[in-house]
């Protein structure tokens, strides 16, 4: 479906989105709480949209988002990836787990996983992600991946702090891949 190629950590599996992907992305895109900290909840026509943009950016750009699935039950937890829209300064690494699997550090462990396939196959420079001033769990991820905030901006009609991710053979970055991938 995608050009996606598939990343293995020790607990997770990211893989591009398959068809049957559309109905947590729905549920989460529709249903969930979290959805105030990326512009609010979708309905479900806004859900396939997007969900359809998804895999289109994978075939644009030659990356997206990972469908985030746990190694064990296959079950999908979430979404991180890169993006770049047609707004964005340069390409983002972001993430969104699904209700019931955050806490986990599962966003952390694939975010290590796309910022070394990123930098090591696809030649990026170190990623930037865009987040809210209010969306603290990401803020604290984004803290932990070793980001530091470069700036503040309105994206997409939306306040944001961008955070300067680790370059993907920075020391710190290859401690932090050794230790999902184990």
């Amino acid at each position: 479906m995608t050009p996606a190629p598939t990343l293995t950590t020790s607990r997770l599996v990211l893989r591009g989105p398959q068809k049957r992907d559309l109905a947590p992305f729905t549920a989460w895109t529709t249903q969930s709480e979290r959805m105030e900290a990326v512009g609010g909840v979708a309905t479900e026509r806004d859900a396939w949209r997007g969900f359809i943009a998804g895999i289109g950016h994978w075939h644009w750009h030659g990356y997206g988002f990972f469908t985030v699935t746990e190694r064990d039950s296959g079950i999908a937890t979430g979404r991180v990836g890169i993006i770049n829209h047609i707004e964005w300064p340069q390409p983002e690494m972001a993430w969104h787990m699904f209700d019931g699997f955050e806490g986990r550090s599962y966003a952390f462990e694939a975010a290590c996983a796309v910022r070394d396939w990123a930098g090591r196959t696809l030649g990026l420079a170190p990623l930037i992600s865009l987040i809210s001033p209010t969306n603290t769990r990401s803020l604290a991820l984004a803290t932990r991946l070793g980001a530091l905030e470069e700036g503040r901006d309105v994206v997409d009609g939306e306040n944001c702090i961008i955070f300067r991710h680790l370059a993907h053979h920075d020391p710190r970055a290859v401690a932090q891949t050794a230790e999902v991938l184990a």
